[in-house]
């Protein structure tokens, strides 16, 4: 990649804002050369734990949007908030990309309002790449929107082929819905008009339906559903996950058997626990809007804004919202 690429990064968003976020962008620069990152929010908060670089600017913005506050409200209202001045960038074309840790209702309501959606589109969706035994699979939507019409699911595993082929570099993805069942009974109305629309299509790859218990095994290259479920089987993943980690810290403590296993295992508990790390994986990218706008984890630390850094620096070199423009 020889030209240079710039990202905007809202420095307020997330739990360990803007430490954390200043030491990934510092990171991010490090690591690839052919980035700038510009930080909005807080100049002097910002200033107190950056370390200079010479690829890495602030933009001043006065207010930041709480977790709480009305998403397309707060957007709309608060305009100096680090959120939507990175937002503005993008839109002006002063920024590629932008990425926050922030609140995701924000996030996809700035991608709507601000960036706007790309023509053809109805609704945007969060795309993430799901960890599993096999292979990652892109799932998507996961909690941009919550109800579906059958239109937004088939325009979903269009942006979905397209993220898969060219950002995940899969030569011809399997789509499939989400659904309780893999008979093509199974489903409500929506799932089962939005599978007459998919295979009507004729250009994408479907392979019919996914059942909950086969996604971490990797049984299709992309999963679309709703962002109401999608999100509820992502926390559903990452809970478990956290759980047996949890689990299994409190069942060693009480054995000094149990340690010494633990000692002979703790290399391949690292390497399972690293496949599901969302810190590897990075930033969730909003499809269906005119520009690279990820959603990194709200408890990302420098590492993770690394991965949202790589992440949305691919999708740009890849023109990752003309393909979707051309695709739709």
């Amino acid at each position: 990649m020889s030209e240079k690429i710039t990202i905007a990064l809202d420095a307020m968003g997330g739990d360990n804002a803007p430490s954390e976020i200043c030491k990934g962008a510092v990171s991010a620069c490090k690591e690839f050369d052919d980035i700038e990152i510009i930080l909005t929010g807080d100049t002097e908060k910002i200033k107190a734990c950056l370390e200079p670089h010479p690829r890495i600017h602030i933009e001043h913005a006065s207010e930041i949007i709480d977790p709480d506050e009305h998403p397309a409200n707060a957007i709309r209202k608060k305009k100096d908030s680090s959120l939507r001045v990175a937002m503005e960038m993008v839109r002006r074309g002063d920024a590629q990309g932008c990425i926050s840790a922030g609140s995701t209702g924000a996030i996809v309501a700035g991608g709507v309002l601000v960036v706007g959606r790309i023509d053809g589109i109805d609704r945007p969706a969060l795309g993430i790449p799901v960890p599993s035994i096999e292979k990652p699979s892109f799932m998507l939507d996961v909690g941009a929107t919550v109800r579906c019409k059958p239109e937004n699911l088939l325009q979903f595993a269009l942006m979905g082929s397209v993220y898969s082929r060219k950002i995940m570099n899969v030569a011809n993805p399997e789509i499939k819905l989400l659904s309780n069942g893999t008979e093509e009974i199974k489903g409500d109305d929506t799932v089962l008009a939005a599978r007459e629309l998919i295979e009507a299509k004729g250009s994408l790859n479907f392979g019919g339906y996914v059942e909950g218990n086969d996604v971490v095994f990797g049984k299709c290259d992309v999963i679309v559903c709703d962002g109401f479920n999608g999100n509820i089987a992502l926390k559903l993943a990452e809970g478990i996950m956290q759980g047996l980690k949890s689990l299994l810290v409190d069942e060693v403590k009480g054995s000094l058997t149990a340690k010494a296993g633990m000692l002979l295992l703790a290399p391949v508990i690292k390497k399972l626990w690293s496949r599901f790390n969302y810190e590897k994986y990075g930033g969730t990218p909003l499809l269906g809007v005119k520009g690279a706008v990820l959603k990194a984890h709200g408890r990302s630390k420098s590492p993770a804004i690394v991965s949202a850094v790589s992440a949305a620096r691919k999708f740009i070199a890849e023109d990752g919202t003309s393909q979707i423009n051309r695709e739709i």
